[in-house]
């Protein structure tokens, strides 16, 4: 989509608690670092810090935002809403942004827990991972027009924008996996990014004005930060919550399961070894990385790729 190179963010409206910005189609990342920190350094004075977020663009990792605050001593949230692509359940028409939630709060142990999800089951990002690997994706995640499991990963590409796709939310189709959960949560979110920030919504996020040209996509984003000693001494709250994470990673395994994990401990340990071995790139995205470096002439990368 469209967004500008230059960061125009504002502070529209603010309390000690609260403030409202205006991104003004700025790089999402740099307006919801700042906007994060506004909210972390409300909570450290307040107790409770939140800020909206209004005409802004895609911020990347949602959990890096809440993991600022945890490596603070805080607690954080972080949402978004974002382009359709989710159908409400009984639906078959994309409505809703995968809408992510994410949280996380520190603990004594060598990582803080971190919840980064979807509301839907799986993100758009999977997809063009699986479509650039030409893999499809597993059954159940996406239904065409007529309700039916899509599985080429390059199709439903193509298809989500002309509303010929839907991906689910968590818990698929219908009631039976309870749907309406994944659903309803990815409502919720929506309200959040745009019923406090005065925003567009749903089908007003596509990046299309009235006339069909381009435009930005005018996202919302609402950040919450707890500053925890407000409420407890802050070693406490970390070993309750690290008491938390090692009851559930030493629970009873599945027959079939090697380890129990708690939310961020895959994506930590991920990250210690990409820092080891590098980043796996498959053929095809390194294709794209060669056109872009090409395109735009950029130098010194061609021993990289």
């Amino acid at each position: 989509g469209i967004q500008f190179p230059q960061n125009q963010m504002e502070i529209v409206k603010e309390s000690e608690t609260t403030a409202l910005i205006d991104a003004h189609n700025g790089m999402g990342h740099p307006t919801a670092y700042r906007a994060m920190q506004l909210a972390i350094d409300k909570a450290k004075q307040y107790g409770l810090g939140a800020v909206a977020v209004k005409n802004a663009t895609h911020f990347g990792i949602a959990g890096y935002y809440p993991l600022m605050a945890a490596k603070q001593g805080l607690m954080g949230f972080a949402f978004t809403n974002a382009r359709p692509s989710i159908a409400p359940t009984f639906g078959t028409e994309p409505m809703l942004g995968t809408n992510p939630i994410a949280f996380a709060a520190p603990s004594d142990t060598d990582l803080p827990f971190c919840f980064d999800g979807a509301t839907s089951i799986a993100q758009r990002g999977k997809i063009e991972v699986a479509d650039r690997a030409e893999k499809p994706v597993p059954e159940g995640w996406v239904i065409d027009a007529q309700g039916k499991s899509m599985t080429n990963a390059a199709e439903i590409l193509k298809a989500i924008p002309k509303d010929l796709a839907s991906l689910l939310p968590l818990g698929g189709a219908g009631e039976s996996l309870a749907g309406y959960k994944g659903y309803g949560l990815a409502v919720m979110v929506e309200i959040l990014s745009a019923s406090l920030s005065g925003g567009p919504f749903m089908k007003d996020l596509l990046g299309f004005a009235e006339d069909g040209s381009r435009r930005p996509h005018m996202l919302g984003h609402f950040f919450l930060a707890i500053d925890i000693e407000h409420f407890l001494p802050l070693e406490t709250s970390r070993k309750i919550t690290g008491d938390i994470m090692r009851a559930l990673q030493g629970a009873t395994k599945a027959p079939d399961a090697d380890r129990i994990y708690v939310a961020g401990e895959k994506e930590f340990e991920k990250e210690q070894l990409i820092c080891e071995i590098g980043i796996p790139v498959n053929e095809n995205l390194l294709k794209d990385l060669r056109m872009l470096r090409d395109t735009l002439k950029v130098t010194g990368y061609e021993d990289y790729f």
